[in-house]
């Protein structure tokens, strides 16, 4: 399964890049009581700081937001998830864990503040573009609604979009039963290349360890 970048995504976001990570043989279940603990105690350590910040004090979701508006999405109506997370521990509306996947995703998406997307490979079909949606983009999406994806940035295979860093689709959605997927970790444009694959590559190593399987790791820019 090859990745690529679309041209119109360069041309829109300078220094636009993702983190790609393809896990092979993992095994998924509820999550290990020092997930679950990790996730707690970062969001209520977080809550803290949103009760001193604004969330566009966050570098991460800043950033996000202005890379909404650069591809024609509208950040104060469709938000880029991270920050979505970010308004739930601000409300004390803390996430709960569903399994162990989801839960390190969600981790690393309040840790790192990017947007991050995992997917079940058995699911997806041919080579995927990350490109950014027309008109006749949508699906139904984890948030129980059928989304539009004009405008936005969007992940597409062989059967249509799948993924986005403001929602993702029903189809392609990581459970229990999942032994293969990909994970597309939407980084902060400006971090550098360097410090890029550092990033995804420590997000990978904690994934395995958890999960077990085995898995490789790239920095595509577009």
């Amino acid at each position: 399964m090859e990745i690529k970048i679309s041209s119109n995504i360069g041309s829109k976001i300078p220094d636009f890049k993702v983190g790609v990570i393809t896990y092979e043989n993992i095994e998924v279940g509820p999550s290990p009581q020092m997930v679950k603990g990790r996730l707690q105690l970062f969001q209520e350590a977080l809550f803290f700081d949103l009760e001193e910040k604004e969330l566009t004090d966050f570098p991460g979701i800043k950033e996000w937001r202005e890379i909404f508006k650069m591809t024609g999405t509208n950040p104060s109506r469709y938000r880029p998830s991270v920050e979505a997370l970010y308004r739930r521990v601000k409300k004390q509306n803390y996430l709960t864990p569903i399994h162990s996947a989801i839960d390190l995703n969600n981790f690393f998406s309040l840790l790192y503040e990017v947007p991050i997307g995992i997917y079940d490979t058995d699911k997806l079909a041919g080579n995927i573009s990350i490109d950014i949606g027309g008109s006749t983009d949508k699906y139904d999406g984890l948030n129980g609604r059928l989304n539009s994806m004009e405008n936005m940035i969007v992940s597409v295979d062989d059967h249509g979009p799948f993924g986005s860093p403001y929602v993702d689709s029903e189809r392609t959605k990581v459970t229990e039963e999942t032994k293969h997927a990909i994970q597309i970790i939407y980084l902060q444009a400006k971090t550098p290349i360097k410090e890029a694959q550092q990033l995804t590559k420590s997000l990978m190593d904690m994934f395995l360890e958890i999960h077990g399987g085995e898995g490789t790791y790239s920095v595509l820019e577009g």
